[in-house]
């Protein structure tokens, strides 16, 4: 989240998550309530369309057994195996019953998922190799496809991550911009909520003033840290005495999720073939001043609680896995499930960055506030800078499956 915020949150992260929103063209998850979520960097630049009458579509037998030779098995299999746990304790929780009770794909049933999984747990820990697992999917499971955001089942693919940042338990000459912790009376605040800029100001540093005096949680020293914190949903932060503090979403005001980057796109300042997250913080390094023009533009705000050290979390109240989980929209796609995914993604190499064709298995575990509609997944790429290099660098499209017993 990773912003990574829901629209239909029960009011966080997207969602749930408990994720945040994002700087790119289209807002993250970042929304719900309870979760830990963590980071999302980069969201998709494709602007959603209109939802299909089917968000999944059942795959040809035929076409299947074509796609069944494309899976493998990680070389380290632990990771999934995890994100298999999670998903599983997390279907036996009366949230999962309430969730799956309007699922929109007919056949699609909690049940299914759990019993899917357990059974794809099994094969993941037992197939000796590649092709006797694929042998398995093949005889056992049924293929179900996204249908994409243009029906033809193209899938807008992102990264998302949680980020570490320096900051302090005091505010000190050199650790000024807080992140704040939840109003006790949130749900009572009177429509329309206040502001980004009447709750902090232009210059961020007004917020001990109005509304959120003496909710101070942290204190870093950028504000386009603190912002980005907000957007992602979760961090990890390190206080000058070493000890190191993880924070993640506790709720947020009623309103939209604004895009910075996008705003710096629509006004000339970055070219939106070049929109990326370093990009956007080479930007503002060069123009500090321009933070307060165009921070206070997203009108959301962004409210956290001290995990004690907890993973990031997603909507579903589970740990996300690195490379792994998924964040999708819920209200579509079947929470928990196994998925597949095929896009090109990036990978580093002695001479830098290329771009790799990628086929993996996954789970879907979280959602955000940008990621809406049958076309757009985010992708988990794990906790700190190298992770953030590498969810700032996917921005890219595919195609998503999911794996249920016949």
């Amino acid at each position: 989240m990773a912003e990574n915020l829901p629209p239909s949150v029960p009011d966080p992260s997207v969602t749930d998550l408990s994720r945040p929103e994002t700087f790119l063209p289209t807002p993250s998850r970042a929304d719900t309530p309870g979760a830990i979520p963590p980071l999302r960097v980069a969201q998709s630049m494709v602007v959603p369309t209109p939802t299909p009458v089917a968000p999944l579509r059942p795959v040809p037998a035929a076409e299947a057994a074509n796609f069944w030779a494309s899976v493998r098995l990680p070389q380290d299999r632990r990771p999934l195996l995890q994100a298999i746990r999670h998903s599983l304790t997390y279907l036996a929780t009366p949230k999962a019953m309430a969730d799956y009770q309007a699922h929109p794909t007919p056949g699609i049933t909690r049940d299914r998922v759990e019993r899917s999984l357990r059974r794809l747990r099994q094969l993941v820990q037992n197939s000796p190799n590649d092709a006797a697992f694929q042998a398995a999917l093949g005889r056992e499971f049924a293929l179900y496809q996204s249908t994409g955001r243009d029906g033809e089942g193209t899938v807008g693919f992102t990264g998302y991550f949680e980020p570490y940042y320096r900051a302090s338990p005091v505010p000190t000459a050199d650790y000024r911009y807080p992140l704040y912790r939840r109003p006790a009376d949130l749900d009572r605040w009177p429509q329309p909520h206040p502001t980004r800029l009447q709750l902090e100001g232009t210059d961020g540093l007004q917020g001990s003033f109005g509304p959120l005096q003496g909710l101070e949680l942290v204190w870093l020293a950028s504000r386009l840290e603190a912002f980005l914190v907000q957007v992602q949903g979760s961090a990890k932060l390190g206080f000058p005495d070493g000890r190191v503090m993880t924070v993640g979403y506790a709720g947020r005001t009623d309103y939209p999720y604004t895009s910075i980057g996008r705003a710096l796109v629509e006004d000339g300042k970055i070219a939106a073939e070049n929109l990326s997250l370093p990009n956007l913080l080479a930007y503002f390094e060069a123009h500090p001043e321009q933070l307060d023009i165009y921070i206070p533009q997203n009108e959301r705000f962004i409210f956290f609680r001290s995990t004690d050290g907890g993973p990031p979390t997603g909507s579903l109240s589970v740990p996300v896995t690195a490379g792994h989980s998924i964040a999708t929209d819920k209200s579509l796609m079947p929470p928990g499930a196994m998925a597949i995914i095929q896009a090109p993604l990036p990978q580093r190499t002695p001479d830098g960055w290329t771009s790799e064709p990628t086929t993996r298995l996954v789970l879907d575990q979280d959602t955000g506030g940008a990621i809406i509609g049958p076309g757009r997944v985010d992708l988990f790429v794990g906790s700190g800078s190298e992770a953030g290099e590498l969810a700032g660098r996917i921005n890219t499209p595919g195609h998503l499956y999911y794996l249920l017993l016949r």
